[in-house]
């Protein structure tokens, strides 16, 4: 997978970048400085071109995910985590995910298959990645959701039902509303490196 890696405080926190449809690898990268600059970063490419923009998975429509494709990218999302650990020497148990959007789909399907894949996430305006399969145990996972109560791509009930989905696996799930529609906003960005800092620092 195409990918910057840039390596921060020894034995520290990987935070791992999931951008948006029609992002690329360098989109999240000013969000790292500010959630927490001493970190190392993965940050990663969607595999998946949809009319030229990288997705990481594919959709049959918007809000519509293809559940297979969904599967088979989550797989190798985690594989290349495992292998990144290896190649470039970062704790494998110490990975956050920060995603926006199409990032964050991903990096909630991640908690929905593997049970201790990650060491906590920041979802920016996810959606529920699916729901036809049992969630492993997240054992505490803490997660951070930013919402949009006017979000017209992910309405208020699918950040509600992500959020009780992964607490009742056991994750300790941060909600925070916005009234920005689907943007990602400073004031979302400071809560969620303020959550952060609670969190793992």
């Amino acid at each position: 997978m195409r990918h910057i890696f840039k390596s921060g405080q020894l034995n520290g926190p990987t935070l791992l970048l999931l951008h948006g449809t029609g992002g690329n690898e360098h989109d999240l990268l000013p969000l790292a400085e500010i959630i927490d600059p001493n970190a190392n970063i993965l940050s990663v490419r969607g595999n998946v071109l949809e009319n030229g923009m990288p997705r990481f998975f594919k959709r049959l429509k918007e809000g519509v995910f293809d559940i297979e494709d969904l599967e088979k990218q989550t797989n190798e999302l985690a594989e290349f985590i495992d292998q990144a650990s290896k190649k470039y020497q970062f704790a494998r148990d110490k990975v956050v995910a920060v995603g926006y959007s199409n990032g964050a789909n991903i990096a909630g399907s991640l908690l929905f298959h593997y049970e201790n894949v990650l060491l906590g996430a920041i979802l920016h305006h996810p959606m529920v990645p699916r729901r036809d399969i049992d969630i492993p145990n997240q054992n505490q996972i803490p997660v951070f959701i930013g919402a949009g109560e006017n979000d017209p791509m992910c309405p208020p009930e699918e950040s509600v039902e992500l959020e009780r989905l992964l607490a009742d696996r056991g994750a300790n799930v941060t909600i925070h509303w916005e009234r920005n529609g689907h943007r990602l906003t400073q004031t979302e960005v400071k809560a969620a490196r303020d959550w952060y800092q609670k969190h793992f620092k």
